[in-house]
């Protein structure tokens, strides 16, 4: 091979090794960033730093920190379930593939502290059936704390939307000296105390009017310990 044809294969060479190169480069997943806490906050961004409302389908690379061991980043959307632990705290790195639909990210204990972003072009889809209201046959566990969590759920374990009117049986467990449960619905309001009371009681609630029935830490409402549900006929 003459000197010429030799420099002329390294020079292909070179260029198809830079080609592959570039492939590479371009072939790594566009990342994300999730951050929840230390205190009642939650965010999701891309790599510009922009709060993530749209994307494209493909595989995305993730980097979420829970820096709150009362909080949970929870992403879940069509074929994406990831979630970090209540009372765990640092960097988690998640590789993901999103498809077309609708994705969420939150705190499971605190369901308000979230949002929702678009992938693609989501599938039209009719919203799901309203769950039937509870009645008063069914008995109910009110939970605040220890931590900063306030659940109103059934013995079952759902979390109670809906309720007909009747008087309801529930069991209070005030779980935290800081914290207190508080019931307040029309013609209805009791709370357990002193704050630093720590114990389980069982109250009998009767509800006579519609209206909206209020569950709440009082000292910690405004940090996301509270909730809510409809009462109907």
């Amino acid at each position: 091979m003459t000197r010429a044809a030799a420099l002329a294969l390294a020079l292909v060479v070179a260029a198809l090794l830079g080609a592959a190169d570039g492939a590479a480069v371009q072939a790594q997943n566009p990342k994300l960033f999730g951050t929840v806490g230390p205190e009642f906050e939650i965010s999701f961004r891309d790599g510009q730093g922009d709060r993530v409302t749209k994307l494209e389908p493909g595989t995305y690379d993730i980097q979420v920190r829970d820096l709150s061991d009362f909080h949970t980043f929870h992403l879940e959307g069509p074929g994406v379930d990831e979630r970090t632990e209540v009372e765990f705290t640092g960097t988690v790195n998640w590789t993901v593939t999103f498809k077309d639909g609708n994705y969420s990210y939150r705190c499971d204990p605190h369901p308000t502290l979230g949002d929702k972003f678009v992938v693609g072009t989501p599938p039209a889809t009719s919203p799901p059936p309203a769950s039937p209201a509870i009645t008063a046959k069914t008995k109910l566990l009110l939970t605040a704390g220890p931590r900063q969590v306030i659940t109103l759920k059934t013995a079952a374990g759902k979390a109670v939307k809906s309720m007909k009117l009747g008087t309801y049986t529930v069991t209070v467990r005030d779980r935290g000296s800081d914290h207190n449960a508080h019931i307040v619905a029309p013609g209805y309001n009791r709370k357990t105390g002193p704050l630093a009371f720590k114990g389980t009681q069982t109250w009998k609630v009767a509800l006579k009017r519609t209206g909206t029935l209020r569950f709440l830490c009082d000292p910690h409402a405004a940090f996301g310990m509270r909730g809510s549900a409809k009462i109907v006929r």
